[in-house]
């Protein structure tokens, strides 16, 4: 079957425009008139006429997997302990780690309560001026000075909880955290939703002794790849503050840029950790679907959502992981997973892995960023890896599926608020539920359909290789259009090439990782992704190092260093 994904021209549309489409899409009697043409550019009636016999797949969960012994898994933490980070043979800027942090606590360069203090400086510094970043929307500045004080007093006392005790920690408006609200980006939740428990992720990351810095800004409900917000500001980027992150953990990504903290929390439905992970510079991991535990993290897309860490290196990202992933009595989906752990995390021969390349889809991007994404796949022959053109079905179909599927579980999340009163959420949000109340329930079941034809294909690919490498997005940043603020535009094709390489990921619920691969012309941050089979995050977080040592890093035009 030919590659059959297109890129689309829709007009950009702002102020009076987007206000009169979103009216005339909410009335019941203009929607009618307007549902045959939406269907139609959303791509809904090839999905309709599409015959399929395989039965739906409705969650993406597999099975354990190939394992690995508890014993060998409790190791993983370790190989963190003892982590060399050369400062030399990386030409370059260096962006500060978290091992970093561990090492100036540790010979007295610095305390947690001396970057806590700068923390809260730089978070202000950040949020002023014409054109504030707006990573960090909500911090509490006696919270984060308490955590620091007791931090400082068990690393003094050789107690320290682990590696991460005292580095600064950011996390996603989407996940609850204790003192915070969470607010999922609107202005609806939030002044009375304080979370009563921290969400799970959260919880083992503070029983590593993260120092939690406060709640990253994110495109509402996670329904937008821009990182636009009415509510609380558009997020900026830190390599530019005139373009946008990407979205939706829009401010989880531009905090790490930022240099505000060397890892953050996000949360993916559609890309939404490795959009911005690389339009910003940084990587971000997508786990495996149930991989990392839901619990406390806002119920938006059940069958799509993925938690995951966004770090400044690769390294960053594995002890992130190491510490967020794993079995939860509190989230039923997680409980039977393989064990955790980074098998030859450090190794970076990779001879005898085998990495497959879809040409058509790879190359369907910008010319600089099929450069640069080239270029990291030489950095993976050179270490041993071997290449090998593969073939994937139904692109287009997916991408239909995974449409219907996300924007159909959130208008169901948020049905309950939208009945009260549509006008309070942001117009590209007021649009994107107007098009899912189009869907009916066959064509959610058809999605369903074609995920499992989407596993499937994935899964006979993965016969032949171990990975599979693409762009993580088909652009770099795209320019904040100033004029369309504060409240924001409707941009679908910009959204198309971002979000090309990045949907199937959840649909299948494979693990996918996107790292750095270098630069624009323009000086723009290109990500590369790497999907890997069900379970085998080691394996993509072992290759990503090798990408990520191997490629130079510029300094971010806004940029705050803690120590």
């Amino acid at each position: 079957m030919p590659y059959d994904l297109k890129s689309i021209r829709v007009p950009r549309l702002w102020g009076v425009p987007l206000k009169t489409l979103v009216s005339l899409l909410e009335n019941g009697y203009s929607r009618k008139l307007l549902e045959t043409p939406l269907i139609k550019e959303v791509g809904v009636d090839k999905l309709r006429a599409l015959a399929i016999d395989d039965s739906p797949v409705m969650i993406p969960k597999y099975g354990k997997g190939r394992s690995i012994s508890a014993a060998n898994a409790k190791e993983t933490l370790k190989t963190f302990e003892f982590l060399h980070h050369p400062t030399l043979d990386n030409p370059g800027f260096r962006f500060q780690n978290v091992f970093d942090f561990a090492t100036a606590y540790r010979n007295g360069t610095t305390t947690p309560v001396d970057v806590a203090n700068q923390v809260i400086k730089a978070i202000k510094t950040s949020n002023d001026g014409k054109t504030p970043l707006r990573a960090i929307i909500n911090s509490n500045e006696q919270d984060i000075l308490k955590q620091a004080k007791a931090s400082q007093k068990r690393i003094k006392a050789g107690k320290a909880y682990s590696v991460l005790d005292g580095v600064p920690v950011a996390v996603k408006d989407e996940l609850d955290m204790v003192p915070y609200a969470t607010s999922v980006g609107t202005s609806i939740f939030g002044k009375d939703n304080s979370a009563s428990e921290d969400s799970t992720v959260v919880a083992r990351l503070r029983a590593a002794g993260a120092l939690l810095i406060g709640k990253t800004n994110m495109h509402e409900i996670g329904i937008g790849v821009t990182g636009g917000n009415p509510h609380h500001g558009v997020c900026r980027n830190p390599y530019d503050p005139l373009y946008h992150t990407g979205g939706s953990s829009s401010g989880s990504a531009s905090a790490v840029a930022a240099g505000l903290c060397p890892l953050s929390i996000g949360a993916d439905g559609g890309g939404s950790v490795r959009i911005p992970a690389a339009l910003c510079g940084i990587s971000g991991l997508k786990a495996t679907w149930s991989r990392v535990s839901e619990f406390g993290a806002a119920p938006l897309c059940w069958s799509v959502a993925h938690v995951g860490p966004m770090g400044a290196t690769v390294d960053d990202v594995a002890l992130g992981y190491s510490l967020m992933a794993g079995p939860d009595t509190k989230d039923e989906a997680s409980i039977e997973q393989p064990n955790v752990h980074l098998k030859d995390y450090l190794n970076s021969d990779l001879t005898g892995l085998r990495i497959g390349i879809f040409t058509p889809w790879f190359q369907h991007a910008d010319k600089d960023v099929v450069e640069h994404c080239t270029n990291a796949l030489k950095m993976l022959e050179s270490q041993g890896a071997t290449r090998h053109e593969i073939s994937i079905n139904n692109l287009d179909a997916q991408r239909i599926a995974h449409t219907v599927t996300i924007a159909s579980e959130m208008l169901t999340a948020m049905s309950e608020e939208r009945n009260k009163d549509t006008s309070r959420f942001a117009l590209d949000t007021r649009i994107n539920l107007a098009i899912a109340s189009t869907f009916t329930a066959t064509d959610y079941v058809k999605a369903q359909q074609v995920r499992a034809l989407a596993i499937k294909a994935f899964k006979d690919a993965f016969e032949d290789v171990d990975v599979i490498i693409t762009p993580s997005s088909a652009i770099t940043a795209p320019k904040i259009n100033e004029k369309a603020l504060p409240a924001g535009e409707s941009n679908l094709s910009a959204l198309t090439e971002i979000m090309r390489f990045a949907t199937a990921g959840n649909l299948t619920g494979l693990p996918a990782l996107t790292v750095n691969a270098g630069y624009s012309e323009k000086g723009f941050p290109i990500g590369v992704q790497l999907m890997g089979r069900p379970w085998e995050e080691h394996t993509l977080l072992r290759m990503g190092r090798v990408i990520d040592k191997a490629t130079m890093k510029k300094k971010p035009k806004v940029h705050f260093p803690l120590f």
